[in-house]
């Protein structure tokens, strides 16, 4: 799979019964997002990315950006602004673990990235 098809994938209303991704799923999303790691954040499994920027200016309007893309789907990360650097973590809350639109979110957070970068 590529960053393009995932970051098109829709987002689905995760549940309690939602499943997480399996070992297959969770191979073939990071191959389209292969800056992001599978970290342990308090005992569950969340999905993080560090981004760097020249200064705090820019680190904040890419949190602006990434904070608009999670509203717009519906599925909020921690973000953590600092100057020159933006740590995204997401993780699905409602079933303790990782879940395809965690990916999907990464997917359109590297995209928006490679925008921020472009001006």
């Amino acid at each position: 799979m590529n960053l393009q098809t995932l970051a098109q994938m829709e987002v689905q209303a995760a549940r309690a019964d939602s499943r997480a991704v399996t070992e297959a799923e969770l191979a073939d999303f990071r191959q389209a997002v292969p800056e992001w790691k599978v970290v342990d954040r308090g005992g569950l499994p969340a999905l993080e990315r560090t981004y760097r920027f020249k200064n705090f200016e820019q680190a904040l309007a890419f949190t602006s950006q990434v904070g608009a893309l999670a509203e717009q789907a519906n599925h909020h990360p921690a973000i953590l602004t600092e100057w020159g650097k933006v740590t995204v973590t997401f993780w699905t809350h409602v079933i303790r673990n990782l879940h395809q639109n965690d990916f999907i979110l990464a997917a359109r957070t590297d995209q928006a990235f490679g925008g921020s970068q472009a001006g």
